[in-house]
């Protein structure tokens, strides 16, 4: 395996696409560490160190920090990252499946495809607006997300309306920027553009979380005992998460002979992947972005029952908090494959090309037989990733490990990760293996591959 590393750097255009890469992430990275002119910096910085350790967290700014690198408690230029870029894609998505001109754009080929992403890209300056306004508004009066100033203590230097103006030009730039320089890498690069400025985004957190790690042994919060659990549990949720990423049902298909002149057309036999995991980390964000307001709302209720009830019940990592948060996943996992996958469709593809299932009828038997695999593996999947996203959970709020450190060992953070690794390790390997060059398993490709 280390050898596949030192033969990517012997292939010419290979080392040019890694090092291309490296290049725009670096940039990347200084996007996320440039602050936004008119904020003091330090400040804010020095006022969100206070709140994570008094309350182990950042609220409901948690996840849109983690993938901004923490450019968001920063207040950087890139302080949006690139989640107004996949909140649009995603809207998308999803409106494509309930309106009849997108999903006539989809399936015109490469031209509907590119006019799709245009309208992608208008989609994401509107939000970009939307949400630096909101930032600028949370930095002028900072008591609203929960961080508390002390006598002294001002995050904007500058002017309301010229700060709040400045700010969203600012931050939708950076945004935009982000968003250019992953489509670059795609193109250019190595591996999906946004997805790795999403994961190097979560791996520069890393540094820290160990450093909180090391803190609590030197405090005497945790033990030998404890590092051997926490690394054994590591390897043990990684290879898990790793195994769950590759799982497929091949689902058999058999393609008739067709005679055309003097040509023969089909015969041959092939399978359909159908992954167990279909929808990916997606239930696990929308799951995140809803739970976010419920408690904000009714902490906003002038009844102290309510915000009593709010701040018991509702409150991050609360065992009803966690209860709404595994139903929503459950939920979503289903939503997602319902909107994305289409039995009926794929069944008439195979029957216009001559395909079926052995022993299943074309047509609606085989819609049938697909949708109940489908809804069956789809099962596996969602209680997996339930486990998962709920992990982290359990040992911040139980075993008293730090959330930054507790975000490793799965949610979010390390399903992203694992996926895109994955995917970046096919690529490269698809370059050695072309080259005739070992991959990274000497025995057998990765499985998606094959």
């Amino acid at each position: 395996m280390l050898s596949a590393f030192t033969n990517s750097l012997k292939i010419p255009e290979l080392r040019q696409r890694i090092l291309f890469t490296v290049a725009l992430i670096f940039v990347c990275r200084l996007i996320a560490v440039i602050p936004t002119p008119g904020v003091d910096a330090a400040t804010l910085q020095a006022i969100v160190d206070r709140m994570v350790q008094g309350t182990g967290n950042i609220g409901f700014m948690g996840m849109l920090d983690l993938f901004s690198g923490g450019a968001l408690t920063q207040a950087a230029i890139g302080a949006l990252g690139i989640m107004p870029s996949i909140s649009a894609s995603i809207i998308l998505q999803l409106l494509t499946a309930v309106i009849p001109s997108l999903e006539k754009l989809a399936r015109e080929g490469d031209a509907g495809r590119q006019q799709i992403i245009q309208y992608g890209r208008y989609l994401t300056v509107a939000l970009c607006i939307v949400q630096g306004y909101a930032m600028a508004a949370l930095l002028l009066n900072p008591a609203t997300m929960g961080l508390q100033a002390m006598e002294g203590e001002v995050i904007v230097t500058m002017a309301r309306w010229p700060f709040i103006l400045l700010t969203i030009l600012t931050m939708t730039t950076g945004t935009m920027m982000l968003m250019w320089l992953g489509e670059q890498i795609t193109a250019r690069g190595i591996g999906n553009g946004i997805s790795l400025i999403i994961t190097i985004s979560i791996v520069s957190r890393l540094p820290g979380a160990i450093n909180q790690a090391i803190s609590m042994f030197r405090e005497g919060s945790a033990n030998i005992f404890t590092l051997v659990t926490m690394l054994v549990l590591v390897f043990l949720v990684i290879g898990a998460v790793v195994a769950v990423t590759q799982a497929q049902r091949k689902i058999p298909v058999q393609y008739a002979k067709r005679v055309v002149g003097r040509k023969t057309y089909g015969g041959q036999s092939t399978y359909m992947p159908l992954r167990v995991n279909y929808s990916g980390v997606m239930p696990i964000i929308f799951a995140q972005a809803i739970l976010m307001f419920p408690q904000r709302l009714l902490m906003m209720v002038p009844l102290p029952a309510v915000k009593t009830f709010a701040e018991v019940y509702l409150r991050d990592y609360g065992p009803l908090y966690m209860t709404l948060y595994s139903l929503m996943i459950l939920f979503f996992s289903y939503f997602w494959v319902a909107t994305q996958f289409h039995p009926v469709q794929i069944a008439d593809d195979l029957k216009k090309y001559g395909g079926y299932v052995p022993g299943i009828r074309p047509g609606k038997p085989t819609a049938e037989f697909l949708d109940r695999v489908m809804t069956r593996i789809t099962l596996a999947g969602a209680v997996f990733l339930t486990g998962i996203a709920v992990l982290p959970m359990i040992l911040s709020s139980q075993f008293r490990i730090p959330p930054m450190v507790a975000q490793f060992f799965g949610g979010t953070s390390l399903l992203i990760i694992v996926g895109v690794m994955l995917d970046t390790m096919r690529q490269v390997e698809s370059h050695l293996v072309t080259r005739h060059y070992d991959g990274f398993l000497r025995k057998g490709h990765l499985r998606g591959r094959r």
